[in-house]
């Protein structure tokens, strides 16, 4: 894997890599550079599968981090692309034409974080949560007591426990 990041750091300004196995690195890069990086790693280094693209939410940083995990079948090995984007303004440019899947990644990341790619086919229609409307789930400023309250009723004859409380009685019920 030096190697390899050797070629990559020759083309590219990469930042912040975390060695996490002998066939696992994460690199973060610039916006700006990702579908560069992920187009130089798919035709010229062999990573022709993409695993994922996830994203978290760093919300006391304004930040949304989204990563690209891709594996060469060959060497079994796997990277992971990391890139942040503005949480105010969370869009990427979409990399659907490098691979056809991530189509469904960016479909369902619009949906549950709001993270827009603009271009990419299909990504303003509903994927999972058809008609919802409001803030995104999977934000963390996305309050689920408050949603679950203004949403779903109080069934009769449904007892609400104090959950520290109830898993006690559960795990020792002789105390």
């Amino acid at each position: 894997m030096k190697e390899l990041l050797d070629r990559i750091k020759e083309k590219f300004d990469i930042k912040n890599i975390i060695d996490r196995r002998n066939d696992l690195i994460f690199l973060s890069i610039e916006k700006k550079f990702t579908l560069e990086l992920l187009t130089y790693l798919r035709d010229f280094e062999n990573y022709k599968h993409l695993v994922l693209l996830t994203a978290v939410d760093w919300l006391e940083e304004g930040k949304f981090q989204l990563t690209y995990l891709l594996n060469n079948p060959e060497t079994k090995t796997e990277i992971g692309v990391r890139v942040f984007i503005d949480r105010e303004n969370a869009t990427m440019t979409t990399g659907h034409h490098l691979w056809p899947a991530l189509r469904t990644y960016q479909k369902e990341l619009r949906e549950m974080f709001g993270i827009d790619f603009p271009n990419s086919p299909g990504v303003n229609e509903s994927f999972i949560l058809e008609g919802w409307e409001g803030m995104p789930p999977y934000r963390r400023d996305f309050d689920t007591k408050e949603y679950s309250e203004k949403t779903y009723f109080p069934r009769p004859g449904r007892k609400t426990y104090d959950p520290a409380e109830y898993m006690k009685q559960k795990l020792y019920p002789e105390d």
